[in-house]
This record gives structure tokens, C-alpha cells and sequence, in this order.
């Protein structure tokens, strides 16, 4: 197998590096090791040119709930044009570009696996909570760009499957107060459930959002 994760210094990134090392060629990318910046797209083409085509899996591991020191917006009054611009741009905006740029990298006569992390607040269905507008808003359109790339792929990758996964409550950088009071797991165990996950999943389940039992959430 060979694989590419992109925000390969994250918590979920490196644990899905260190896991996919053992099973074949894998290639990391991310700000820290390689100046990647998925929001500017000429750090995104300058990343890719040098990769050859042919990857089984690609996974997009980034993305950020607190930006800038600003955390989750409780309240509408505490909702700003910067804060909004910043959660697309990180959450939508940078996945966007980079399934842009790796759908020439996937092979077109077999099964190919492009995920991209998502987040169950991102689900309009399941929001009964409120809160959180910037993240949750930007998830959203994750969710509408990845399900808008498997169309588009399918009719070049017809065994492609492009998906949108919610890894579950990991302990990453999320500070324990955002987390809720939710059970949390180890970025090695969030990891090991989605790569198990993408295993299951095929061709005609792309376009489609999972959470890291492989149960699908609600839009």
C-alpha cells in the first residue's frame, strides 16, 4: 500500500503515519516538517508536484478548533467575520485544495481511498446543542465539498471513495474542558479505527459520512 496523510505532525496524523509505516510506503506531510500551509494553495501545488502518482489512501488529517487563541463561539454575540473566515479557511478551504491537488495522485484502475477528518458537529441533523458556529459551519461545508468530490471523481476513478470521518473524542490538543465530558481515546486508538473503518468502506459508499465505528451520521 502506498499512502499520503497530509497533517502528518498532528496527534491523529502521526499516530496514522506510525500506523501505515507498517503496512507499506507512506508519505507524510505538514506545516512543521515541510512548510505545507493547506490554506494557500501554491504551498499546496509546491508539496504535491514531487509526488508520483499511484497512491492507494490519502488521508487530510488537518484541522483546528481553537485558531488563533480563539476557542468555539458560545453565543452568536460572540460570532466575528474573523472568526468565521479563519474556520473555513482552515476546515474547508485547506481540505479543498488539497483533494484538488490529490486527485491525480489516486490510480484509476483500482480501489483508492481519499478520507478527510470531519467532525460530528459538523452534522446539521444531529446539532441539538448549538454553539460552536465557526467550527461546526465549517465542518458542514467539509462535508458538502467532500460529498461534491466523489461525484466529480467517480466519473474519472470509478472505483474511488472519497468520505468524510468523524474520529471520535480524541486526546489531542483539545483542551478536557471542550471536550465535554465525552469518553475519550488515544490518537494510536483513533487511528487504528478509522484505517479499519476505510477498510471496510468501498466504492459505493463514497460521498458518505462515517463516524469511527463506520455507522453513518446524519447530514
Amino acid at each position: 500500500m502506498r499512502a499520503l496523510v497530509v497533517g502528518a505532525s498532528g496527534g491523529i496524523g502521526r499516530a496514522l503515519v506510525t500506523e501505515l509505516r507498517g503496512r507499506g510506503e507512506v508519505v507524510g506531510l505538514s506545516r512543521s516538517g515541510d512548510g505545507l500551509d493547506v490554506t494557500e494553495e501554491a504551498s499546496v501545488a509546491a508539496a504535491f508536484s514531487g509526488l508520483e502518482p499511484g497512491f492507494d489512501l490519502v488521508v487530510v488529517a488537518t484541522g483546528a478548533l481553537v485558531i488563533g487563541g480563539v476557542g468555539p463561539e458560545k453565543t452568536l454575540r460572540a460570532v466575528t467575520a474573523e472568526g468565521l473566515a479563519a474556520q473555513f479557511a482552515v476546515n474547508a478551504v485547506g481540505p479543498a485544495l488539497v483533494m484538488k491537488h490529490a486527485l491525480r495522485l489516486l490510480p484509476r484502475d483500482r480501489v483508492s481511498r481519499l478520507a478527510v477528518l470531519s467532525a460530528r458537529v459538523g452534522s446539521i441533523g444531529d446539532n441539538g446543542l448549538g454553539g460552536w458556529y465557526g467550527y461546526r459551519a465549517a465542518k458542514a461545508a467539509l462535508n458538502q465539498l467532500v460529498r461534491t468530490a466523489a461525484v466529480e471523481a467517480r466519473r474519472t476513478h470509478p472505483l474511488s471513495v472519497f468520505v468524510s470521518l468523524h474520529p471520535g473524542t480524541v486526546e489531542t490538543g483539545l483542551a478536557p474542558s471542550l471536550r465535554a465530558g465525552h469518553p475519550s481515546v488515544s490518537a494510536e486508538v483513533a487511528a487504528g479505527n478509522l484505517l479499519r473503518v476505510l477498510e471496510w468502506l468501498g466504492p459505493e459508499a463514497s460521498g458518505g459520512f462515517y463516524d469511527w465505528k463506520g455507522e453513518v451520521v446524519p447530514w
